[in-house]
């Protein structure tokens, strides 16, 4: 199997389909509410609180036209047989679905997550070895700390700056690169913000770092590993 990697985007509002229950079912609520999609639960028995999250549920099995409507659908049991007619119906609607360890009735797949804030890396390894894409994404957690989640949210409030004072595409674009090989992160990660700053200043000025003087520090929410590859088969 070789895989497109791709990251969905624009989920808000959208009608994403949860079928299933146990951790898995809410791990997936949990990352699609996360992108402010429209979220349905089916599931007689979900084995947690669906009561914390504002999704619709639908307290049984699924049938037929549960995926009218909808743009995605995830199925965290693990039975092709009962998939089948979800696969079906998927077809027939064109809805994109992802069910877990079973890639004959998937039209995609996601790898073994890693998140901290912004940054988002996703392994795969096609289905081949799915426990080295975790061993991979184990190695990169040790790298990639919090620092980075940080380091994001300031270079997006430095966007706009940016392009008001460097309106030269290439100046710009040197001045980007300087800030990502300035070790920034590794000043974040010493707790070290006044130095970070004003290594910022130092490469793009004072007034486009201005911005960054009440940035506040991203709390725990925004460091967040999904350990568990969607589908389970990276």
């Amino acid at each position: 199997m070789q895989v497109y990697p791709i990251f969905l985007n624009d989920l808000g509002g959208r009608r994403c389909v949860v079928i299933g229950s146990g951790l898995e079912a809410e791990r997936k609520i949990q990352g699609l509410l996360a992108c402010q999609a429209a979220v349905s639960l089916v599931g007689a028995d979900p084995e947690f609180d669906v009561s914390k999250y504002d999704v619709e549920w639908h307290r049984r099995d699924y049938q037929e036209g549960d995926l009218c409507g909808a743009f995605l659908a995830i199925v965290t049991y693990v039975d092709p047989v009962r998939t089948r007619p979800i696969w079906e119906e998927a077809q027939r609607e064109r809805v994109l679905i992802n069910a877990m360890d079973d890639i004959p009735h998937c039209t995609f797949v996601a790898g073994s997550i890693l998140q901290r804030g912004k940054l988002t890396v996703a392994i795969s390894t096609s289905g081949a070895a799915p426990a080295l894409a975790v061993r991979l994404r184990q190695r990169l957690e040790a790298e990639l700390g919090p620092e980075y989640a940080i380091f994001l949210e300031w270079m997006a409030r430095l966007r706009a700056p940016m392009s008001a004072h460097f309106p030269s595409f290439e100046r710009r674009r040197e001045r980007w690169y300087a800030l990502i090989d300035a070790g920034i992160p590794e000043l974040l990660a010493a707790d070290d913000y006044d130095l970070a700053i004003s290594r910022v200043a130092e490469l793009v000025g004072s007034g486009v770092a201005d911005i960054l003087m009440d940035a506040s520090i991203p709390g725990p929410g925004t460091d967040v590993s999904d350990k568990t590859p969607m589908g389970r088969h990276p």
